[in-house]
């Protein structure tokens, strides 16, 4: 099982290509044969945990840029 999660500036997180999803209880999502979901990010959806578009009246903002986890921090 591979996937590609994007995080979309001011928006969703896209995740792409073959990957399961559970809500907290261990219940499974069915998400038939779609080849990409998009979930919330600014909580205001409707049909959370999927993005319902929301963020687009909603204000919220959030860029994201790309770093690595495994440098150590500033300082250390």
């Amino acid at each position: 099982m591979s996937a590609k999660i994007i995080i979309n500036n001011n928006g969703s997180i896209k995740v792409e290509g073959e990957v399961e999803l559970y809500d907290g209880s261990g219940g499974k999502y069915e998400l038939g044969d779609k080849k990409a979901i998009f979930l919330c990010r600014c909580g205001q959806s409707s049909n959370k945990p999927f993005c319902d578009g929301s963020h687009k009246g909603c204000g919220f903002q959030s860029q994201v840029v790309a770093f690595d986890l495994t440098a150590p921090k500033p300082g250390a």
